[in-house]
């Protein structure tokens, strides 16, 4: 016997073998079909009898094996059932010919036998044959069944007839020789009448016995008859025969103890159609009869207790003991060459048995001793079935890396380089079988979590035959799956050499068949997920970028959104909270723009050895319809992180989320999603995508500048334009707005905001006339506006105390006398002269300061702004300024007139050019370089008290020294505009204006300031002032007005005034002593009633001049208390000058 059964369990030895085949010519489909319900009838309850007898249906049995019917009995073939198609009578004798000569293949082992004709209907004579049936045809073939249980009562009657055969005891009779077919040329010449032969004899047909009585379903009958067998083929050393007795002893004792057997749920007993309804409820036969007590029944017929009933059955092994018994029997089986099946199926037996007993290292003894029994030249196919049983064993006692390495050797002897036809679709079926045991999941995801499971090296040279395998089949698609797994999965355990292999080798794969994303379905139902290369390149972080500053959409404040009238009425509610951190936890703070480019940077590296080419890599989104913009970027090999941002347009509004990216690389497209990706850092990939806005592109007439005004950052400005400028000196910039989008631009506004400088600015340093700009809107694309924007700078112009200083130290007066080169280059050092590391050098003497002021565009359109969204655009203006003049010293002096005063500048020139500074009603003066000189101006007083005061409400919140600078700036801007002093250097044709406003202190101030109280002399009706001298004749009466006007916000008075009429010598003598040259007409007092506010009041008398001369009129007030009360400069009068004239004489005196 050369082919072994290796689906033979315990259980196979109470059965009795059935071999089904086909007769002539017959549809294997309908054959299997019927041979389908043959097998069904598995299991016969015998009538009158409560016994069952087990049949074992084979469609094929090969005649050698029936040989070794003697030696175990359900390796006999006991029955027959040909299956035949019958067309005409002509063709029946033929067929029934065929039948016999298949009876005679099996005919000396054969209890009984059958023949299943299909397509011939025979009359009912013909029919009464119990050995044949006839059907019309294969579907119309009712009682199949019935006629294979009538089949198998007739060949239990035949059996049970030669067990009670051979069990009796005929002492008279010769027991005959049961032989295997080897041993029979042993035995040739033998003393058959020594007590040794009949020792074997009897010993040998004991275990005969104990066979059929177990196929009869005795099962007490038979452990007795075993265990005699054991006993006398023990004595004479029968080691294959002892064997046999073990084994049969063993499987009626695993019979009794598995009920359900041992070949697994699928092969597991189950009861037969035309068993008894009662028959459930009956314990197994034999058992009933002998090993369990009816007084130990339950109501399930069996023992609660199972260790009573093996107690009672003396005869039955212990599950430990049948393992020991199995294990002689296979010792014993070794000794013989030609039982090497015998001894492997006994070995699978045994593994089946320990396996339920959950005990697999002693399985796996077994199984190591099944691998090396040899059954000399065996067929490849043999080879491969016993390789895939010893993997399915071993699977059973779970040892699954051993399982698989068996399933693999069956895998690799389907391509043996013996066969033919290798069957590569055959091997490649068997390798995905072994995937489990090494560890090895198809799907990638499984590789994410966690350490690495299994052997490495042993997973990638399985993968590897995967792919050769599936090469082999003509499915390269399957190849490149595989190829890619290998790359993904196994990356970290490549060498550098294996690395570059497989990428080239997946390269030339891919030529032919591109990798992608979708499932591959294998003809078993099998999927293949797609495999992502998420390590090539590796990413360690992905973050959403920010629109540019000039392009990030703000919210009109004040404005609720559909966000704001949903918000909780409630301080707090845990669960309101709980939701908001979570989508907190997700959405980012920051808003995208339809229609706009946005970006997500990835932090990303390059594990290979060599440069990584990663093609069409570009963003996998959700939420919107958002419009990829693939790249194409080429890695450093073992790059370290790499910036590498991606791009793209979202092209409706909404909230997009970015779930990850897709490239492709090596020829295989992947898409990698972000919560597949481990160790990957992440900010949010949640964002709210806003409706479209305009665009705005700035361009100005300014050069561009590399400042960046602090303290804002370089981004945050569109650009920045640089000037240098003198102080007090204006440049228009012209600036041009253009629309480079796609949306109208409906309102633009503009504001500027004075930026990190130390200096104070006088007056406006940034205006604009928008209102030209704002006729232009709505602003289409592709159109443009321009808009003047003029910067004027006007800083300090006072000189400051280090130059002086310096002015000083040299011994130079400020009086107007030139200073010398040296100095010069003190003040104003040239740029190459500078010390390299003089930084407090630099700061003393450098008189160059900036100021730099930001523009901002604030803008919107479209559908953005009926959102309540606009933009804004950022220009950086930077101006050097230069010192044009410094006003070193102001002082002033009194004019002829209380009206007026002399305002006196010190004036230096600091340029390296000439200069010319000019003021109102005033000659030019002209400065050389670093000259100082003065410049008297005559100005008329101001009149401060009517400059705009603040209410009530700005002076209770303001700050008293902000209100207090206020009034002097508001005076300051009065003083300049009266005076319009500006400068102009001819050589550079450049001019400007001069201020004063930081120069003038609070007693020049006083000094500028128009009294309160106005008063004007009158003489004879023409006023007194400015060196005017009154001229009258002596004799005649003077008259003399004085006119007070009251511009302070209170009531004055009331007065009296004194007129004192003196003689100035001018040699410092006053002759006061008049009494006898002027005379008052009426009283020299006046007296003036209270003033109000704003009001006026005029007193007026009379004077006589009786001598000729020029006299002056000293105008003084009273020493009262009203007078007190208010400032002495308020009672400044204006000296009166009379000169007294002789008379004319008179014709003929």
């Amino acid at each position: 016997m050369s082919v072994p059964d290796y689906l033979q369990c315990a259980e196979d030895h109470q059965t009795v073998l059935v071999v089904v085949q086909p007769v002539g010519i017959v549809p294997e489909d309908q054959f299997f079909k019927i041979y389908k319900r043959i097998a069904g009838v598995s299991q016969v309850s015998i009538r009158d009898s409560q016994r069952l007898l087990y049949i074992r249906y084979r469609h094929h049995y090969l005649p050698e094996n029936n040989e070794w019917g003697d030696f175990q009995t359900h390796r006999k073939v006991v029955g027959l059932i040909a299956i035949t198609t019958c067309g005409s009578d002509r063709e029946w004798p033929q067929t029934a010919d065929r039948f016999h000569g298949q009876k005679e293949v099996y005919g000396s082992t054969l209890y009984d036998s059958r023949l299943l004709v299909f397509g011939l209907q025979r009359d009912v004579a013909e029919q009464q044959r119990t050995d044949m049936a006839f059907y019309p045809g294969f579907e119309d073939c009712p009682d199949v069944e019935k006629r294979v249980e009538d089949f198998v009562e007739s060949i239990f009657i035949v059996l049970e007839s030669k067990r009670l055969d051979r069990a009796t005891d005929k002492s008279g009779d010769k027991i005959p020789l049961l032989c295997v077919p080897f041993e029979k040329k042993d035995f040739v010449g033998l003393d058959t009448d020594s007590r040794h032969y009949k020792k074997r004899c009897q010993g040998r047909m004991r275990k005969h016995v104990g066979d059929l009585c177990l196929q009869a379903g005795m099962l007490q009958d038979a452990l007795v008859h075993y265990h005699m067998a054991v006993e006398l083929l023990r004595g004479v050393n029968d080691f294959l025969w002892l064997g046999a007795a073990l084994e049969g002893l063993c499987s009626a004792s695993v019979i009794f103890h598995y009920p359900g057997g041992t070949a697994g749920k699928k092969a597991g007993r189950k009861p037969s159609i035309s068993q008894p309804a009662d028959s459930g409820k009956r314990h197994r036969p034999g058992a009933q009869e002998v090993l369990i007590d009816p007084g130990a029944l339950t109501a399930n017929g069996i023992s609660a207790d199972t260790s009573t009933e093996i107690g009672r059955a003396k005869n039955c092994l212990s599950p430990e003991d049948i393992i020991e018994k199995y294990k002689e029997a296979i010792s014993y089986y070794g000794k013989y060459k030609n039982a090497g099946v015998i001894e492997l199926e006994a070995c699978v037996k045994a593994v089946r048995v320990l396996a339920i007993q959950k005990r697999a290292r002693e399985a796996s003894d077994f199984l190591q001793n099944a691998v090396y029994i040899n059954l000399g030249q065996l067929s490849e196919e043999e080879k491969i079935q016993r390789y895939s049983i010893l993997s399915e064993l071993y699977e059973l006692i779970g040892f699954h890396r051993k399982s698989a390495f068996f399933k693999r050797v069956a895998a690799m002897q389907c391509v043996a380089p013996t066969i033919p036809e290798p069957g590569w679709r055959a091997c490649y079926k068997l390798l995905l079988e072994t995937l489990p045991g090494y560890s090895l999941s198809l799907d990638p995801k499984d590789f994410s979590k966690g350490t690495h499971r299994g052997w490495a090296a042993v997973q990638m040279r399985l993968l590897h035959e995967l792919v050769y395998a599936s090469r082999r089949m003509g499915n390269p698609g399957l190849s490149v799956r595989h190829l890619s797994f290998l790359l993904q999965t196994m990356l970290d355990f490549l060498s550098d050499q294996e690395k570059k292999e497989v990428t080239q080798s997946l390269e030339n794969y891919t030529a032919k068949c591109p990798g992608g994303m979708e499932v591959i379905t294998l003809p078993d139902g099998l999927k293949l997920l797609p495999v992502p290369f998420t390590k090539l390149p590796i990413v360690r972080s992905v973050k959403l970028l920010n629109l540019p500053v000039s392009l990030r959409p703000h919210k009109v404040k004040g404005l609720l959104g559909q966000n704001m009238s949903t918000a909780s009425p409630f301080i707090y509610s845990p669960i309101i909270m709980h939701n908001r951190g979570e989508e907190r936890c997700k959405k980012i703070d920051f808003q995208w723009v339809q229609g706009d480019v946005c970006e997500v940077q990835l932090m990303v590296y390059n594990p290979m050895p060599y440069e990584l080419r990663v093609e069409n890599m570009g963003l996998l989104t959700s939420g919107v319809e958002f419009e990829s913009l693939p790249a194409a970027l080429s890695l450093p090999a073992e790059s370290g992180l790499y910036p590498v941002t991606l791009v793209g347009v979202p092209r409706t509004a909404g909230n997009i989320t970015v779930n990850g990216y897709h490239t492709s690389v090596f020829g295989v497209t992947s898409d990698c999603l972000l919560e597949s990706l481990a160790n990957v850092k992440s900010s949010g990939c949640l964002v709210e995508v806003i409706p479209s806005l305009p665009r705005l592109q700035l361009s100005t007439s300014l050069p561009r500048s590399a400042h960046t005004p602090q303290p804002m950052s370089k981004e945050e400005l569109s650009s920045t334009v640089s000037v240098q400028l003198f102080n007090g000196e204006t440049q228009q910039v012209t600036i041009t707005l253009e629309n480079i989008g796609s949306v109208e631009i409906e309102t633009l506004e503009l504001t500027s905001k004075i930026v990190s400088t130390k200096e104070k600015v006088f007056g406006e340093f940034l205006s604009w006339e928008l209102e030209d700009a704002l006729s232009h809107l709505p602003l289409k694309p592709g159109q443009a506006v321009t808009l003047t924007v003029s910067i004027k700078v006007k800083l300090d112009f006072s000189g400051q105390e280090s130059l002086l200083q310096d002015l000083n130290d040299d011994g130079i007066s400020v009086t107007g006398l030139p200073i010398s080169s040296p100095l010069r280059q003190v003040l104003k050092p040239r740029s190459e002269s500078k010390a390299v590391g003089s930084e407090s050098g630099k700061a003393e003497y450098s008189h160059i300061k900036t100021l730099e002021a930001v523009l901002n565009f604030k803008y919107s359109g479209g559908a953005g702004k009926v959102e309540g969204y606009y933009r804004e655009l950022s220009l950086g203006v930077h101006v050097d300024v230069e010192p044009s003049v410094f006003f070193t010293r102001v002082s002033t002096l009194p004019a002829t007139s209380t009206r007026q005063c002399h305002l006196l500048l010190d004036i230096f020139n600091p340029t390296e050019h000439e200069l010319t500074v000019c003021a109102k009603n005033n000659q030019d003066l002209v400065l050389h370089a670093s000259e100082c000189q003065r410049m008297a101006i005559q100005v008329d007083k101001f009149d401060f008290e009517s400059l705009p005061q603040p209410d009530q409400e700005t002076i209770r919140f303001s700050n008293p020294k902000q209100l207090e600078e206020e009034r002097q700036h508001a005076q300051g801007c009065q003083i300049n505009s009266k005076l319009g002093i500006c400068w102009s250097i001819p050589s550079l044709q450049r001019r400007g204006e001069a201020s004063v406003e930081g120069v003038l202190n609070q007693l020049v101030l006083e000094h500028l300031q128009l009294a309160p109280l106005q008063w004007d002399v009158l003489v004879n009706g023409k006023p007194c002032d400015c060196d005017v001298v009154a001229d009258c004749k002596v004799g005649d009466a003077v008259t003399l007005e004085v006119k007070l006007t009251n511009l302070s916000r209170n009531p004055v008075g009331p007065l009296a005034l004194t007129v004192v009429p003196y003689q100035d010598f001018q040699n410092g003598v006053q002759n006061y002593e008049l009494g006898e040259a002027v005379t008052f007409i009426g009283s020299s007092t006046f007296y003036i009633d209270t003033v109000k506010s704003k009001d006026s009041s005029v007193c007026e008398g009379a004077l006589l001049f009786l001598y000729t001369g020029d006299f002056y009129l000293n105008i003084k007030f009273q020493d009262d208390s009203a007078g007190r009360e208010l400032p002495l400069a308020w009672f400044t009068l204006p000296s009166v000058h009379i000169r007294a004239l002789d008379p004319p004489l008179q014709a003929g005196a």
